[in-house]
């Protein structure tokens, strides 16, 4: 049999999918946190409201919520901060990258070291902004591109890596 059991393949496969939750719960509850800085009552604060619904699709329980929306009144607590960073992938993709952090260097040269190894480069601010509108449901291209299947796959895979990152929130092509 040499250390091939059924056992062995659940627990690897498991391992796998609660490490996809936990950054999934962690991304949503930096998500609320962010829309409580506008207020600690859903019923006043319709972002918060909002996030807190969308964590409920994917049954984030109530008491990561409720510490989520603490985290904000906590003055000792970390303050988290909203990144929008701007990136030229390959084959000129344009990306915008929204990231929650509670340090912005360490969030900002993991992205950047991300971008490199995925032969893209951050772009300054506002070089890529113009080719989104920004809408209710986020940033929509103004000019999608279509890219050839070698860049494709390496776009696919710059993306599924970026959203590994804890911190990275959202991420908007024209591709």
């Amino acid at each position: 049999m040499s250390g091939h059991s059924k056992w062995s393949q659940i627990k690897h496969k498991k391992g796998i999918a609660d490490h996809k939750r936990g950054q999934l719960f962690s991304k949503l509850s930096k998500a609320i946190s962010i829309a409580a800085r506008r207020g600690p009552d859903p019923d006043q604060n319709l972002d918060l409201k909002n996030a807190i619904e969308y964590a409920r699709t994917f049954d984030l329980p109530k008491d990561n919520i409720e510490r989520a929306i603490k985290r904000v009144t906590d003055k000792d607590s970390a303050q988290l901060e909203e990144l929008v960073i701007e990136a030229v992938g390959p084959s000129a993709v344009n990306l915008i990258i929204i990231a929650i952090t509670d340090n912005k260097n360490r969030t900002i040269s993991e992205i950047k070291k991300t971008l490199l190894d995925g032969e893209a480069k951050m772009a300054q601010q506002g070089s890529v902004m113009w080719a989104f509108d920004k809408t209710a449901e986020g940033f929509v291209p103004k000019y999608p591109l279509e890219i050839d299947e070698a860049a494709k796959i390496k776009l696919d895979k710059l993306l599924e890596t970026l959203d590994d990152n804890e911190d990275v929130q959202e991420i908007y092509t024209n591709y």
